[in-house]
Formats: structure tokens, sequence, C-alpha cells
């Protein structure tokens, strides 16, 4: 669907986990086309936010994981940080207006996202239900 007046929570902007390289970050193509599409982007990456700064456009930077997705209409996971296989999934749901995650990096499994009430879209894999 349309993301023009979304929330999008955008989660890891580096290239791949623990670095601040932003070369080829599929990221930077990721968050262009939902700004372009209307959506307020929201990021967060534990070493890249800097690196990031100047080549994004107009998101918001925002201090973890929770702190972006507090009202979003959905979270969008692009470099699979541990951290990021760590959430709280229940604090993590209660913080958002709509509880979606598009996992680009399958880091979680179904059964674990939808069991807490999320409806999940992986990329490669099959969907099930929330």
């Amino acid at each position: 669907g349309s993301v023009r007046g979304k929330k999008i929570a955008v989660l890891g902007l580096t290239f791949k986990p623990n670095t601040d390289d932003m070369r080829d970050a599929p990221s930077i193509t990721i968050i262009q086309a939902l700004l372009d599409g209307g959506a307020s982007v929201h990021v967060f990456d534990p070493e890249g936010m800097e690196a990031s700064k100047g080549m994004l456009g107009d998101v918001t930077y925002g201090k973890d994981a929770y702190d972006i997705a507090d009202g979003a209409d959905a979270v969008v996971i692009v470099t699979e940080w541990d951290q990021f296989r760590a959430l709280d999934l229940p604090r993590l749901k209660k913080t958002m207006k709509n509880p979606v995650i598009v996992d680009l990096r399958n880091i979680y499994s179904n059964a674990d996202v939808t069991k807490h009430g999320f409806t999940y879209f992986p990329i490669g894999k099959k969907r099930m239900a929330s």
C-alpha cells in the first residue's frame, strides 16, 4: 500500500553490521523511495548515523530502535545488527501505531514475531498471518 503520510522506522543504515560503512548501503535507496512516496522516515543505526548525514535527505535520527518506533506505522529492518536480533518485541509493539515489521534480513522467524501480534513481512520467506 501507500506510505504517504505514514511514519516508517528504519533500523540499520550501514552496508553491513559492525561498521559505519555507508558505501552502496541499501538503506539509501530504500529511504529515498520511502521519502519519494510521502513517508516520514525515522532512522537508527548503532554506528552509521554520523556517516549517513548528508546522504539520506529529510529523515529524523533517533536514539535507539524504540525511540524511532514510537508511533510508527511500520519498522523496516535493513541491517542485521545483533541488537536488532534481540529487540523486546512486546515493548516494540506497545510503542508502535501499527505493529508491522518488514524484515529485509530475515533475522526473525515468522512464529516469533506473529506470536507477539505483529504483521510480519519477511523477504524470501512465506508470510504467516498475525
